[in-house]
């Protein structure tokens, strides 16, 4: 995905392969952050969204819902959303109580486009 990524970034402005333009060069140039970053803040901005709902709420409920093991082939499991972000709030030293004061929650999620 980053791949793809640094290709529409470096056809954003202008630069080939060829130039030999490092990728954090043409990151400052176009001023945007990476995308696996920015998928993880919106991934963990929907957690703590579904986190602070009811109990009772049917996003809630959805997220118990136990999914059948259905037999795949040979290759690595799916996985889930839960498993994700469970990754995601260790990689960043959170953990899900903090989704309660929903300012401190995006302020540690955020993350910024370089200036």
């Amino acid at each position: 995905m980053s791949v793809a990524e640094m290709r529409m970034l470096r056809w954003m402005c202008g630069k080939t392969r060829r130039d030999r333009v490092r990728n954090e060069t043409v990151r400052e140039i176009v001023g945007v952050a990476p995308i696996e970053e920015k998928l993880m803040e919106n991934r963990l901005r929907w957690f703590g969204h579904v986190y602070r709902r009811p109990g009772d709420a049917i996003v809630k409920r959805a997220d118990r819902i136990a999914l059948g093991s259905n037999a795949t082939g040979r290759s690595r499991p799916k996985l889930t959303l839960d498993a994700v972000v469970r990754k995601n709030l260790s990689l960043i030293g959170l953990c899900e109580q903090g989704a309660l004061d929903r300012a401190q929650w995006r302020k540690r999620i955020h993350v910024a486009d370089p200036k």
